[in-house]
């Protein structure tokens, strides 16, 4: 019986001191922007439609270009920090402008899951809220054209980014 014990006692101290060794080589590569660097946010379907809210009129997709007014660095920043953008130039549907340049956007750093990544996460950023002419408007806006990730979307996605900002680190 006590050679027993000592078996499972063995298995359970090789078991324990595996584990912080796989812990350990946990890294999840990092997003930096640094201050003026502009972004392309796509816009995501909303979940709260207004009438009265001119960027409803929006279709999915539609290209947002923001310059990062604060650096980002996902290296000392933690999920869920805020950051502020302006917008860069009037974005127009028809003859009607719906978001006028030098609006101000909000915007979060998250940490996602990530199917694609080894690690299993990925840092992305989302825009939450755009302050144009004094109102303020609930967006949701991401990097990527969708919140899904699959492997040549994400690579079409960072090669159409590299072409538009150069001087900004994206990592997926």
């Amino acid at each position: 019986m006590s050679r027993f014990l000592v078996v499972i006692l063995c298995a359970a101290n090789v078991f324990a001191s595996t584990a912080p060794a796989q812990v350990s080589s946990f890294v999840i590569d990092p997003l930096r922007v640094p201050v003026g660097t502009i972004l392309a946010f796509h816009v995501q379907t909303r979940l709260r439609h207004s009438d009265v809210d001119p960027l409803d009129i929006l279709p999915q997709g539609t290209l947002l270009h923001v310059k990062a007014l604060n650096p980002i660095d996902s290296s000392v920043d933690h999920d869920g920090t805020e950051f502020r953008a302006s917008v860069t130039s009037d974005l127009t549907m028809g003859n009607r402008v719906v978001i006028h340049s030098n609006a101000v956007v909000t915007g979060l750093l998250v940490l996602l899951r990530s199917r694609n990544h080894p690690d299993g996460f990925r840092y992305e950023l989302l825009l939450t809220e755009l302050t144009d002419q004094g109102k303020s408007y609930p967006l949701t806006a991401s990097l990527n054209n969708s919140f899904f990730d699959s492997n040549s979307q994400l690579a079409s996605t960072a090669k159409a980014e590299a072409r538009e900002t150069p001087q900004a680190k994206r990592v997926d």
